[in-house]
């Protein structure tokens, strides 16, 4: 047994359709590895339950785990509006989304967040940053303009498979080059308090001071 075995032992189960969602990602998507995954997804609807947030906002929808997780852990009148570029991905996601039993707590959406979250006109008070990772510091100015006060920002893949390291990246690997900015961005930026968890690939947790 592995301690990631052990971990996914002791704790809340994930439930009977994420499990089908994950396994069906596995089956009929490229980069599965994109999915939360149970460990992930469990600490996703932890953290709503502990903030309670009435907007959720998540830039990149993905296969749809994380938001269903996320909405799992909405208190009643609380709407996670997702976000996801690739309308490839739209007759996969949406089903699941619609089918779930959090359907109504959940806008899919399908185009840029960048352009279409400011025609929202709404204030959130926890954004998801999942999407491209040349654009998180775009994705991160535009939500913290957007984030309640005490509001947080959970971004993923914050330690990029452990190519933060690398002090110098590839030219054309603007993918660890956008982490690596957004990171240095974020831990000089006196606007909020900040913490790094180590988990899976890595999750920024940020609040808006």
């Amino acid at each position: 047994m592995t301690i990631d075995d052990y971990i996914l032992q002791h704790i809340d189960g994930e439930g009977d359709y994420l499990k089908a969602l994950y396994r069906d990602t596995h089956l009929k998507l490229l980069y599965p590895r994109m999915a939360s995954g149970h460990l992930q997804g469990r600490m996703l609807k932890m953290f709503v339950r502990m903030i309670r947030p009435r907007q959720i906002l998540e830039i990149g929808t993905y296969s749809g785990y994380s938001a269903l997780c996320m909405a799992e852990g909405l208190p009643d009148g609380g709407m996670l509006h997702t976000f996801e570029i690739n309308d490839e991905q739209e007759e996969f996601t949406r089903p699941w989304l619609e089918n779930s039993a959090y359907a109504d707590k959940i806008k899919f959406y399908i185009g840029d967040a960048l352009e279409l979250v400011p025609q929202l006109k709404l204030t959130f008070d926890l954004v998801f940053i999942d999407g491209d990772k040349r654009r998180y510091i775009d994705y991160y100015e535009m939500a913290l303009n957007r984030l309640s006060d005490g509001g947080y920002i959970i971004a993923d893949n914050t330690l990029w498979d452990g190519h933060v390291l690398e002090e110098h990246p590839h030219t054309k690997d603007l993918q660890t080059i956008g982490i690596k900015a957004f990171n240095e961005l974020v831990a000089q930026d006196g606007r909020v308090e900040k913490v790094i968890l180590p988990l899976r690939d890595g999750l920024t947790i940020i609040r808006k001071i």
